[in-house]
């Protein structure tokens, strides 16, 4: 995979504040909590991994939409909170893992359905983001 710009080594950490939908009962229905939280990437990376877990071609669609979404209201966030398109996203930071969750539902998403290019970039964010999420998040999967 070729190196993308997304590293920025002088770039502060971005600290997402509380998500809202972390606090959901854990038995909440992930659509209720996604329509109640609709700005968090948290619930839309919820929906998106659930609906991949199904392994068929409409869960892998359903969980492009949805991680896409979550993707995009993650960036929302982080712009709101100082981040300018790179620098660290920690993993360790929990309001931080649904922006993260997201990407890398949406990489997952995007190599199902053949889009490799995006599967690089959305990988690349990832790694550059928190080398930790990366880890972490690669780990759930092959496991």
């Amino acid at each position: 995979m070729a190196h993308l710009p997304f590293a920025d080594p002088d770039a502060r950490p971005t600290l997402l504040p509380d998500d809202p939908a972390a606090s959901a009962p854990s038995d909440a229905d992930p659509l209720e909590v996604a329509a109640e939280y609709p700005g968090s990437s948290l619930a839309w990376a919820v929906l998106a991994e659930r609906a991949l877990a199904s392994g068929d071609r409409a869960g892998v669609l359903s969980g492009y939409a949805f991680a896409r979404t979550g993707y995009h209201r993650g960036l929302d966030a982080l712009r709101r909170n100082g981040w300018r398109g790179s620098g660290p996203v920690p993993w360790e930071h929990e309001p931080n893992q649904g922006f993260l969750r997201a990407v890398w539902a949406l990489a997952q998403a995007a190599k199902s359905i053949g889009e490799d290019a995006e599967y690089d970039r959305c990988a690349q964010l990832l790694i550059d983001s928190s080398p930790t999420g990366y880890a972490e998040l690669t780990r759930r999967s092959d496991g």
